[in-house]
């Protein structure tokens, strides 16, 4: 339970700073679920959370720079190399969702319940318009992967980068009436008004898994590291877990997120 949780932290908190730095991927933040999860655990706990919601890769960046106490990635590849550089002392799965291919709902390339391989095969095909994050973020590095998978070097004149986070990406994809590469937590979120629909789901290929790491205090004796150790601790928790799970379930119709630390006894979360 939190108060169980987060016993003995406000005293720690006192001692170090109140102040805890979270680097983020944005999808975890344009979701909501930020909102939802983090106020009890400031009540509870005397910490106030700095939230910095960026792309995996410039999160990473943050935590290698010492500018971040605990991260929350999905981008298992870059966080296994960011552990093995000594830049985070634990790991462990939090949840995961899926990626999703979204486009118009005339579907010019016709990938509606295709694989995501084939789907993105398609797409260069026809040369219909893509618009990828292009931001080093998980999604980025995701949509690359299937690319390589494809053997497909996209380029334009029907790929274009937006350089943006996952919410703004989608809008210029309805406002291009383009094909895109969202985790599904993001698009639910704002589904409306875009007139773009779901076209490509449920290949393992797209699984989303997100981890959480607490920085290095060896490496930066600066960082928080008692107030990561209690969101961390938060975070894992079952009772947060649940809420990971139940997470706008009812008002969407479907799980946004899957928490992945319940009954795990593990120390990596790697998956």
């Amino acid at each position: 339970m939190l108060v169980a949780v987060l016993a003995g932290t406000a005293s720690g908190a006192a001692a170090q700073s109140r102040d805890i730095m979270l680097a983020t991927t944005t999808s975890v933040r344009d979701a909501g679920l930020l909102d939802e999860l983090l106020p009890p655990f400031e009540r509870a706990s005397g910490y106030t959370v700095k939230v910095v919601a960026v792309g995996s890769g410039q999160a990473m960046e943050l935590g290698r720079r010492g500018e971040a106490d605990l991260l929350i990635l999905h981008d298992p590849a870059g966080e296994a190399r960011f552990m093995a550089d000594g830049f985070g002392i634990e790991r462990r799965a939090l949840m995961h969702n899926e990626f999703l291919v979204v486009g118009p709902d005339g579907d010019p390339a016709r990938v509606r319940g295709l694989d995501a391989v084939s789907a993105f095969r398609a797409i260069a095909r026809s040369g219909a318009p893509f618009v990828s994050r292009g931001d080093r973020s998980g999604t980025h590095v995701k949509e690359r992967f299937v690319w390589a998978a494809a053997d497909v070097e996209p380029a334009a004149p029907w790929y274009r980068e937006s350089g943006q986070g996952m919410g703004a990406t989608l809008l210029i994809a309805h406002e291009m009436q383009a094909y895109a590469l969202t985790d599904v937590a993001t698009f639910l979120g704002h589904q409306y008004p875009l007139e773009l629909v779901i076209l490509v789901e449920g290949d393992t290929l797209l699984r989303n898994p997100y981890h959480v790491i607490r920085a290095n205090p060896a490496r930066f004796p600066h960082v928080n590291a008692e107030g990561a150790a209690a969101l961390w601790s938060y975070l894992l928790a079952p009772d947060t877990q649940r809420r990971i799970g139940e997470f706008r379930k009812g008002e969407l119709g479907r799980a946004v997120f899957v928490p992945d630390a319940l009954d795990k006894t593990d120390g990596d979360g790697r998956d």
